[in-house]
């Protein structure tokens, strides 16, 4: 399955997050993922509070504030690079309103409350997996596991001194 998850604006704060996103569909789940991170360059403490409600019982650890502080100084154009009408030659630059496609694979459910949906960046040749867990009394889906969906990209032309 693949759903197509739409922004008109995005989310700047934790009750923004709480008030426009839906937990009990993954698919919301990792497109808020990437609109979260887009906050990243105004105001990254802010961003970490609001992965902390996408997270669940289980905040963001040091090592992964660390890890996105260090993958994204400067380069914000990793996580842009996750919405349509992106590509290097344009910087990144996504266009109104934001629309981020998030897909299922062969192994999406193979772990009873674990799912794995793919997004698909601009800059890179396969699709990055982000790895959700449930939480059952709630029937919501919660951000688990790695952050290898920020693992580096082709940068934007105007960058690439080879361009």
């Amino acid at each position: 399955m693949t759903k197509t998850i739409t922004f008109n604006s995005l989310p700047k704060n934790c009750d923004d997050v709480r008030s426009m996103m839906d937990l009990t569909d993954p698919y919301n789940t990792v497109a808020y993922t990437f609109a979260i991170l887009m906050n990243f360059e105004s105001n990254p403490e802010e961003t970490f509070n609001m992965l902390d409600v996408i997270k669940g019982p289980q905040p963001l650890s040091t090592y992964q504030k660390q890890f996105i502080r260090e993958r994204l100084r400067d380069k914000l154009y990793v996580v842009a690079s996750y919405f349509k009408g992106t590509s290097p030659e344009n910087s990144y630059t996504p266009t109104m309103p934001y629309e981020i496609e998030v897909f299922d694979g062969p192994y999406t459910n193979t772990n009873s409350g674990y799912a794995t949906l793919f997004v698909r960046s601009s800059g890179a040749d396969s699709p990055r997996p982000v790895t959700l867990r449930n939480k059952p009394s709630t029937g919501e889906w919660f951000l688990w596991g790695d952050i290898t969906y920020l693992s580096m990209i082709r940068i934007p032309t105007e960058q690439d001194p080879w361009a």
